[in-house]
């Protein structure tokens, strides 16, 4: 009996595409990057209609490992939001810096595609899969600059440290397969729910697997590889693994634990507490003496991991919520920093040291004005739209009585707000020491103006973000 391929239609319309534009970009003479680059951030247009087009329901197909509800459809218009707009950004970008390869923008599909599986997976095999299709990827997208040496070193240490992580969830997989039998969340869920007492060898296989997705959302102490990987990869590389793969790694480490393992939430709560606490702690204070900005974008997505897994500790459809709507707005802020990063260059040549930015609303008062309220907004200052992320889940944390956890996240945060301020002062207060170019493209400008505006005014209107991810956490508790 062939399965109903409805529910994974979006899939099969993205890798139809990357395999077109792959072979438009082989077999077509010339410069192919740029309409392949075109061609790919409106095919991932379509996929995001295709997404929108199914009713929301929960229905799965191949044999229950492909599941599609609520909850995937809102993240799967994250990911897919953030690829394109990374796309869009990245292409006067690579075009500037002679790196236009059309090979990138079909990496980016495949990398894609890795992501949806990985969001709507229903099974261990499934998970390991898109996972692998996603990490593959991002592996050469990571080194695709390949006169760098910095951009070499970014891939080969995500490729090692990414195995190593891809080992960890084989071997936490295969620990829950030998207690259970079974590899299909729904099935493990059934089968948790009737042990009584603990079973051993599947919180054994839990907490492996968290250990080998902790390594893809870069939560501590598994984030080794990002301060670097966020160095040497080019930049519109960096603003991709920023927001797309973090996103994808979330959304499946929130069906995972709030799914097949639900009934073990005695067991894998204290571990998410412990990479909460190490994340924001860490992400607070290392990212102070940092000079690059890549770098300290890079401890800052840390931090931030460490907010969203405070809702994830939560284990409620509050906390679900909290991080959903975290996770939409974490998406406009960090694209808008990117957009500022991606247009400093000083005589055509790359400037990412904090202090190019000095005196930066003298030369560029619109763009200082934009990162400024950025920052402000990242900073988690009110009423700009970082302060509502991580109100809902500092609020998840309070009602779920984890009054220790919320009052280290809201220390962190102010911690955390220090090397924001900073990048302000220096804009505002420093004098100019170099003039930096104008942006390379309107593309950039238009994400970065796109940006401001959800950061600045989503107080006003906050309902239809808050209605959806609330609808989308619910469809992960039925009862």
């Amino acid at each position: 009996m062939m399965p109903d391929l409805f529910p994974a239609l979006p899939e099969f319309f993205l890798v139809c595409a990357a395999l077109v534009l792959l072979m438009v970009g082989v077999f077509r003479r010339g410069e192919t990057a740029d309409v392949v680059g075109v061609w790919a951030t409106l095919a991932l247009g379509m996929t995001a209609l295709l997404v929108l087009a199914g009713d929301g329901e929960r229905v799965t197909t191949f044999g229950g490992m492909f599941v599609t509800d609520r909850f995937a459809v809102f993240m799967k218009i994250l990911v897919l939001t953030a690829a394109a707009m990374t796309l869009v950004m990245s292409l006067a970008w690579m075009r500037q810096e002679r790196l236009g390869r059309f090979e990138f923008s079909v990496l980016i599909l495949f990398a894609v595609l890795g992501m949806l599986m990985m969001i709507s997976a229903n099974d261990l095999m499934a998970l390991y899969l898109g996972l692998e299709l996603q990490s593959l990827s991002l592996y050469v997208v990571a080194a695709s600059h390949r006169d760098s040496s910095r951009s070499t070193e970014a891939g080969l240490k995500y490729f090692v440290l990414g195995a190593l992580a891809s080992g960890l969830l084989l071997f936490g997989s295969s620990f829950v397969y030998g207690f259970t039998g079974q590899t299909g969340f729904d099935r493990i869920a059934e089968i948790l729910k009737g042990v009584e007492g603990t079973s051993l060898g599947a919180t054994v296989g839990v907490v492996f697997i968290l250990a080998g997705l902790a390594f893809k959302v870069s939560a501590v102490p598994f984030h080794m590889w990002t301060p670097d990987v966020y160095e040497g990869a080019p930049t519109p590389v960096t603003a991709f693994f920023a927001v797309a793969p973090k996103m994808a790694a979330l959304a499946l480490l929130v069906r995972v634990l709030t799914g097949p393992f639900a009934a073990m939430i005695g067991q894998w709560q204290q571990v998410v507490v412990a990479l909460a606490v190490g994340s924001m702690v860490l992400g607070a204070f290392a990212a102070i003496n940092q000079t690059n900005i890549k770098r300290l974008m890079a401890y800052s997505s840390i931090g931030h991991v460490g907010y969203v897994l405070i809702g994830l500790a939560v284990g409620t459809a509050t906390g679900v919520r909290g991080i959903l709507v975290y996770l939409a707005l974490y998406l406009a802020m960090n694209l808008g920093v990117f957009a500022v990063i991606l247009s400093m260059r000083h005589k055509g040549r790359l400037a990412e040291e904090i202090t190019d930015l000095s005196g930066l609303s003298k030369t560029h008062p619109l763009v200082a004005a934009a990162l400024a309220a950025l920052m402000f907004s990242m900073a988690g200052i009110p009423p700009l739209a970082g302060f509502f992320g991580k109100f809902y889940v500092f609020i998840a944390a309070v009602e779920a009585q984890m009054y220790v956890l919320a009052v280290i996240g809201v220390l962190s945060s102010v911690v955390g707000a220090f090397y924001y301020l900073r990048i302000v002062k220096i804009m505002y207060f420093d004098e100019p020491v170099e003039v930096l170019d104008p942006p390379p493209g309107r593309s950039i400008t238009l994400v970065l103006t796109a940006s401001s505006v959800v950061v600045l005014f989503f107080f006003l209107y906050p309902p239809p973000l808050l209605l959806q991810a609330e609808a989308a956490a619910a469809s992960l508790f039925p009862g």
